[in-house]
C-alpha cells in the first residue's frame, strides 16, 4: 500500500522544508479532522490533544496544527513537552478523538514530525492515513461557520497524570529504593517526568541529557549516544543506566559494567520473567526481522515462540492485537506492554526491568545479559530513482545468499522506510560467511543502483 506522506511511523522531514512546513501542519491537521469525521460513529471530531518533544520547530509546528484544528470546529488541549507515550495515553485519559505528537524521535533538532493517534490511543492504520492523504491534497475544503470554530486550551497536569500512570505499572507494595540509576533523557521530551518518576519510586537518581535549549536534542545523549551514560554509571558506581530517545519512546540500557543492553536483551529478561509469573499471553513475544536469532534461540529453550513482523512498531503493535499477545518490541529499544499501553514507552520499559533487578537482587551485568547474540553486520546502500531491488540479478543473488544461510543464520535485505536506503542485514553462527554476503550483496545493489 503506497503512500504519499507517511512513512513507518507518521510524517517525517527537515524543520521548514515540506513537509514539515507550517501550510503543511495546517493541512495535515485540518485534513485528520475530515478523515476522523468520515469513520466516526457519529460523524463528529471534537477533541485533539497536541503534544511534542523538545526540539525548537516544534513550538511552530504545534501552533500551525491548532490553527487547522480549531478552522475545522476541533479543540485542542495543548500538554507540552511530553514523551510520545503520554501523547497515547493523554489522548484516552481525555476522551479525545485524536492525539498529536510533534517529533522526530531520535533525529537531531533540525529535523521533525507529526505521529497521529486515534481515540484507543493506537498509531492509525494504513488506511486511516491513507483518507487523510487524500484530503491534505483536496484541492477545496468545506469550512465551518464561526460560531463552530474550536478552541485551545492547556492541560496544566499532564505531566502528572503521566507519572501516576507509569508508578501504577510497578505493584503499590514495591519501589526502587536500595538502586543507583543514571538516566539519560537525550535532552528530549522527558527530561522532567523521568528523574522525577524515578525519584518518587525512591531510586537514587542521577540525571544527565536534561537542558533542552531547543537544539540539542539527542545530540552526544540518548538511546543513539551512549558513551556519555557509559561512563557515568561506571563512575558513579552507580547498579544501571536508562537512556531514552528524543521522544522518550524507546529504551537502551547500560549494566554496572558499562555495557550497553538493547532491545532484544530487554525483551529476552521480560519475557522470560513474564513467562515464569504466568502472564506471557500464548507463550509469544513479537519482535521484528532485526531482531537477534540469538534472542529466538534462547526464548524457545523457554519454550517462548517469537514471531517476526515487518520492521516498525506499528507492525509489532498490529500483531500484538491481531494475536492477543502482550509483549513486543524492537531491537532499537521499542519495547511494548500491552497490559500498561497502546505503543513503545521507554519509561514504562525502563521501570519493568528496574522492577525485575530488584526482584532478583543480582548485578544488572548477569540480569540484562541473557544470551549470546550471533554475529550480526548491518550495511546500507544509498540509491536513487527506482529500487534496485527489483533488478532479476538481485533478486537472484539474495535467493542464493538466503541458500548459504538457511541452516544457521538469516538475511534481511529491505529498503528504508524514511530514505532512499537498501538496508542489508545478515546474521549467522560463522562472522566471516556474514561479512561476506553482506558485502557480496551491498556492492551488487550499488552496482545496479547505478546502472
Amino acid at each position: 500500500m503506497n503512500r504519499k506522506y507517511f512513512g513507518t511511523d507518521g510524517i517525517r522531514g527537515k524543520a521548514n522544508v515540506f513537509p514539515m512546513t507550517v501550510d503543511m501542519a495546517m493541512k495535515v491537521a485540518m485534513a485528520t479532522a475530515l478523515a476522523f469525521r468520515d469513520v466516526s460513529g457519529d460523524g463528529e471530531c471534537r477533541r485533539a490533544v497536541i503534544g511534542k518533544d523538545t526540539r525548537l520547530s516544534g513550538y511552530m509546528l504545534e501552533q500551525a496544527m491548532a490553527a487547522g484544528f480549531e478552522a475545522m470546529g476541533v479543540d485542542v488541549i495543548f500538554v507540552g513537552p511530553m514523551p510520545t507515550p503520554a501523547v497515547a495515553v493523554l489522548t484516552r485519559s481525555m476522551r479525545a478523538d485524536i492525539g498529536v505528537m510533534i517529533s522526530a524521535s531520535h533525529n537531531h533538532y533540525e529535523d521533525n514530525g507529526i505521529k497521529l493517534f486515534g481515540a484507543d490511543g493506537f498509531k492509525l492504520s494504513d488506511e486511516l492515513e491513507q483518507k487523510i492523504e487524500s484530503y491534505i491534497d483536496a484541492s477545496d475544503l468545506t469550512l465551518p461557520p464561526p460560531e463552530d470554530l474550536g478552541k485551545a486550551s492547556r492541560l496544566d497536569d499532564a505531566q502528572g497524570r503521566y507519572i501516576e500512570y507509569l508508578k501504577r505499572s510497578v505493584p503499590r507494595q514495591s519501589n526502587l529504593s536500595g538502586l543507583k540509576v543514571v538516566v539519560d533523557c537525550a535532552h528530549g521530551a522527558a527530561y522532567k517526568i523521568a528523574p522525577q518518576v524515578l525519584w518518587e519510586l525512591e531510586a537514587e537518581v542521577i540525571t544527565i541529557g536534561a537542558q533542552p535549549n531547543g537544539r540539542n536534542i539527542n545530540e552526544g545523549f540518548g538511546a543513539t549516544n551512549t558513551k556519555a551514560l557509559q561512563e557515568r554509571v561506571v563512575a558513579e558506581g552507580a547498579d544501571v543506566g536508562i537512556a531514552l530517545d528524543g521522544d522518550a519512546d524507546r529504551l537502551i540500557m547500560v549494566d554496572e559494567k558499562g555495557e550497553v543492553v538493547n532491545g532484544d536483551q530487554l525483551l529476552a529478561l521480560i519475557g522470560g520473567y513474564m513467562q515464569d509469573k504466568g502472564w506471557l499471553k500464548n507463550k509469544v513475544v513479537v519482535a521484528t526481522s532485526m531482531s537477534n536469532l540469538g534472542l529466538e534461540r534462547h526464548l524457545a529453550a523457554q519454550g517462548i515462540e517469537l514471531i517476526r513482523t515487518p520492521v516498525g512498531d506499528r507492525y509489532v503493535v498490529e500483531e500484538m492485537r491481531s494475536n492477543d499477545y502482550n509483549l513486543g518490541g524492537e531491537q532499537s529499544g521499542h519495547i511494548i506492554l500491552s497490559d500498561f499501553g497502546t505503543t513503545g514507552d521507554g519509561m514504562l520499559a525502563a521501570l519493568q526491568v528496574l522492577a525485575i533487578l530488584k526482584d532478583k537482587g543480582e548485578k544488572a551485568s548477569t540480569v540484562l545479559n541473557l544470551f549470546k547474540p550471533l554475529p550480526q553486520l548491518l550495511k546500507n546502500v544509498r540509491f536513487s530513482g527506482e529500487t534496485p531491488l527489483v533488478r532479476e540479478a538481485v533478486v537472484e543473488a539474495i535467493k542464493r545468499a538466503e541458500e548459504q544461510l538457511a541452516n544457521d543464520g538469516r538475511l534481511v535485505v529491505r529498503p528504508s522506510g524514511t530514505e532512499s536506503l537498501i538496508r542489508v542485514m545478515a546474521e549467522g553462527d560463522d562472522p566471516k560467511k556474514v561479512e561476506d554476503i553482506v558485502d557480496g550483496l551491498c556492492a551488487l545493489i550499488e552496482q545496479e543502483a547505478s546502472a
